[in-house]
């Protein structure tokens, strides 16, 4: 079934004229119609722009026009990225007016790369949460495995829609797991680029921009797909410097270190007192790995020397809380003497990761404690994510997160397997810094392993 290609395939498909870029977009655009009014995922659609796009698409091949390699095929971005001639919110009504004329330098390359922009996908209000994704202008996006259920977020409109088939690529962001905790609730791939490797420029709040700073380290753009080889293919067309730097030098994505499964020396953690993992996501985590173990991959257990992971997930809210004294202007600043033993705390960390990757080439461990869990309106403060082990701290989803986003490293939220009720379980493959193919070639051959994206019962 067409819906559910991997963005490869329907490339493939166009440029090899088994289907055209019209009729993959016409039959898009009618599943959306069809399957989202029961998700609501995709929030802001253009079916006249883009089947017009989809035609002209058609027409350059039929010319023998270059093409690049997403040509014709339609996708979806993130609500927070700038669209031009399009509105942008971050999910908040105040924004319902916003309109830019410039597309963010993620959709300019994109498009350049063939894509067809179809539409927007839900986002909470102001991206500020990320275990699940509801707004007051938008309304609640739901997990199309469990619509009882939450699909993360605050990409969450982005999981569910490629999960669900309206879309065959999905660009979201991660600041603490904004990418790959939706990936992991529904099942498919995530990629948390290495930090700085996306230009961010038109994914920002409407208004005056935050002034130029290194201080956004933390927030990172990139990919949601139905298989790793798709986040390669995204990340090849949407990374590198801009302005200036872009005559500066030339990036590349660095090849991965193997091949072969079997060659990969891989550091394993599944547990941890500072966010036990549930019996059932346990299970499957401990499954797969028993599989990869089998298939010949080199495995060890244990963190990093050198890594305290409950001192590094204080450390990493620390700058969380400097980020966001970054972008909201008047907001309390800690002591710099804080400031200073925290950055040295977080380049100790990148040291320490740094060493243990000449040894190991992946570390994996959980995405989440949990799978996705029902809806919940409370407040941050009041909300208790259930479990049969009981009830858990919202804010504890986070400690997973940690531990790849504090000191920069590329990170693959990838399907290990279904839980014993039916839902989806993630496992991160965390690589060494700037060597995300390592991480996403890994991800892709384990997919022969455990079996990779499933699509959602009848969805």
């Amino acid at each position: 079934m067409t819906s559910h290609l991997t963005v490869t395939e329907a490339a493939a498909g166009i440029r090899g004229g088994g289907i055209t870029s019209h009729e993959l977009t016409e039959r898009l655009l009618a599943r959306i119609e069809e399957v989202d009014p029961a998700l609501n995922a995709v929030v802001d659609l253009w079916p006249e722009e883009s089947l017009r796009a989809a035609a002209e698409a058609d027409a350059a091949l039929l010319r023998g026009d270059e093409t690049g390699p997403l040509h014709g095929v339609p996708m979806t971005v993130k609500e927070g990225f700038n669209v031009a001639g399009r509105v942008t919110t971050w999910g908040n009504p105040v924004f319902a007016g916003f309109v830019p004329d410039r597309d963010a330098t993620v959709v300019e390359r994109l498009r350049a790369a063939g894509a067809i922009i179809v539409g927007k996908t839900n986002v909470p209000a102001m991206l500020a949460d990320f275990g699940q994704t509801a707004n007051d202008l938008y309304g609640r996006t739901r997990n199309p495995w469990d619509t009882a259920r939450t699909p993360g977020g605050s990409t969450g409109g982005g999981a569910a829609a490629l999960a669900a088939g309206l879309g065959y690529l999905e660009y979201g962001s991660d600041l603490v797991g904004s990418i790959r905790i939706p990936a992991g609730f529904c099942g498919v791939y995530g990629l948390r680029p290495t930090a700085g490797t996306v230009p961010t420029r038109g994914f920002q709040p409407p208004g005056p921009s935050a002034p130029p700073s290194e201080a956004g380290h933390l927030s990172v753009l990139g990919p949601l797909a139905r298989s790793a080889a798709d986040l390669r293919t995204a990340l090849r067309v949407t990374a590198g410097p801009e302005g200036e730097a872009a005559g500066a030098y030339r990036w590349e994505l660095p090849p991965p270190r193997h091949a072969r499964l079997a060659d990969f020396r891989v550091g394993v953690v599944l547990d941890h007192p500072g966010a036990p993992v549930t019996h059932e996501v346990g299970a499957v985590l401990s499954d797969a790995v028993d599989a990869l173990g089998v298939a010949g991959v080199k495995l060890r257990e244990g963190w990093p020397d050198g890594i305290d992971p409950d001192r590094e997930a204080e450390t990493f809210g620390f700058h969380v809380g400097l980020f966001f004294a970054h972008h909201q202007p008047g907001a309390d600043v800690a002591p710099i003497g804080d400031v200073v033993a925290q950055e040295h705390a977080r380049m100790a960390a990148r040291a320490a990761w740094t060493r243990y990757f000449e040894e190991i080439d992946v570390f994996l461990c959980p995405v989440n404690f949990t799978t996705a869990f029902p809806h919940d309106d409370r407040p941050f403060a009041e909300r208790v994510i259930p479990t049969a082990e009981g009830g858990r701290r919202y804010d504890d989803q986070v400690f997973w997160t940690t531990h790849a986003a504090l000191p920069g490293l590329p990170a693959v939220a990838a399907p290990a397997g279904l839980s014993q009720d039916g839902l989806p379980v993630g496992m991160q493959v965390v690589g060494p810094r700037f060597e995300d193919d390592t991480a996403i070639t890994f991800a892709g051959l384990a997919a022969d392993v455990l079996g990779g994206f499933t699509p959602p019962p009848a969805r």
